[in-house]
């Protein structure tokens, strides 16, 4: 099941890394990427945030360098989703871990390094390790 994501983007059925952020388009997505990867890198995002757009290629960055895998959603419109994730800001990212929230980071903009490592104090070395399916 492939889900709609730009053309650059990979599926969230594919467990391997990729080197681009997801872009995730509902909650279900959402929760597939979350339950079938580990660890994971969520951007919570709104469409009109400078800061944001900022953010993307920094996240590209991110999942080159830690092979982790990264999924960005825009919240905007989903009130439950923006609540049951405790969204207060945007750019918000979380790191989930075996489905569980482990890190969070809702400073506004940060470079590559920094969000390295706030994934690596979070995850620690050696990046994305799919979960068996």
């Amino acid at each position: 099941m492939t889900s709609r994501r730009d053309e650059q983007s990979t599926s969230v059925t594919d467990p391997s890394p990729s080197n681009k952020p997801i872009r995730l388009t509902d909650r279900a997505e959402l929760t597939d990427l979350i339950d079938s990867d580990s660890p994971v890198l969520i951007d919570f995002y709104t469409k009109g945030c400078t800061l944001c757009q900022s953010l993307e290629p920094v996240l590209g960055n991110v999942a080159r360098a830690t092979g982790i895998t990264v999924g960005m959603i825009n919240p905007q419109f989903d009130f439950e989703l923006v609540e049951s994730h405790a969204i207060r800001s945007v750019p918000t990212l979380i790191v989930f871990e075996n489905g569980t929230e482990v890190g969070r980071l809702a400073e506004g903009f940060q470079g590559t390094d920094a969000v390295v490592d706030f994934v690596s104090e979070h995850v620690g070395e050696g990046g994305n390790t799919p979960t068996e399916r």
